[in-house]
């Protein structure tokens, strides 16, 4: 763990900080792990969440600057507390307890080493979920090589194709190559998903793309990718619940819901191509809000 924290490369961004001395790069995280909330989360996708809820862990701080963050308070507010490799350990252990499906990892790229060593802790201690790694993409290849073996499902986003998109909405340059790369790594580890008895997710990867207003050519580049790329190796999860949010109203292309005639061209798109794994959302998802079940750790010392 050490020496990828002595010169911080976990993310394309290469800062090269020194975290064990306190040091912050773009993200802003230093060497302590802080994480903003957990809880069983129920609105992923439906072999995710099931029944019971996704026992998902939101990590702040982040390696993109995405103007439009709906969880900007915790990305680049830094809302959240500190906690050790010890108790994130039991928080896995406790979600479990309370019958999450799976562990998800809400932005954790900025933490892989960390969050390594507490999950190896927490399977010696009994946790036999799967977990789910779910990231912005923008992941160095030597993160995930250290990632090798502690995930079992990945849930990466992928949000733009050309360049000009991610840095113009993301501060994110050279976005899709680093993307593409990262996921194709990531089914290298998992192959192809795999679902338990239950028809929740066991292993595999699922592609999360969250369309954008006036970028629906962005959008159909990205489903060619997907689709040329990965044929049914993967599932591709199609996104229609933006919201503008943050600092959105400073960016007039896209401070406005998007078009549902453009996720319907999208979904067109999939079919034509004959996309079959796919999951898509009805309209009216991008109001739904999440209200999981939280457990404060406090209240369950």
């Amino acid at each position: 763990m050490k020496h990828l924290l002595e010169n911080c490369n976990l993310c394309e961004r290469h800062c090269g900080v020194n975290r064990l001395k306190g040091e912050k790069g773009f993200c802003g995280a230093g060497y302590d792990i802080e994480i903003a909330r957990y809880g069983l989360h129920l609105w992923e996708e439906p072999c995710i969440s099931g029944e019971r809820g996704s026992g998902t862990v939101f990590f702040t701080h982040c390696s993109l600057g995405c103007v439009f963050c709906q969880n900007h308070e915790i990305s680049s507010g830094g809302k959240g507390y500190k906690v050790t490799i010890e108790e994130l350990s039991d928080i896995f252990l406790l979600l479990q307890s309370k019958g999450a499906h799976n562990i998800n990892l809400v932005t954790p790229t900025h933490y892989v080493p960390q969050i390594v060593e507490a999950l190896t802790l927490s399977r010696s201690k009994g946790l036999s979920l799967p977990v789910l790694y779910n990231c912005s993409s923008y992941e160095s290849l030597e993160a995930l090589e250290y990632l090798k073996g502690h995930i079992q499902v990945y849930l990466p986003d992928l949000k733009y194709y050309k360049d000009k998109y991610s840095q113009r909405y993301s501060k994110a340059p050279n976005y899709f190559k680093t993307a593409a790369q990262a996921i194709k790594e990531m089914h290298n580890q998992v192959g192809k998903p795999l679902f338990d008895e239950d028809n929740m997710i066991a292993s595999g990867v699922i592609i999360r793309h969250l369309m954008l207003p006036s970028l629906l050519f962005d959008s159909l580049k990205l489903i060619t990718f997907v689709h040329e790329e990965f044929g049914d190796q993967v599932y591709f999860s199609l996104m229609n619940q933006y919201t503008p949010m943050y600092r959105a109203e400073e960016y007039p292309d896209i401070n406005r819901p998007l078009s549902p005639k453009h996720y319907e061209a999208a979904i067109d798109y999939c079919l034509e191509l004959n996309m079959n794994q796919c999951f898509i959302q009805e309209e009216g998802t991008s109001s739904e809000a999440f209200v999981p079940e939280f457990y404060d750790k406090k209240s369950e010392a």
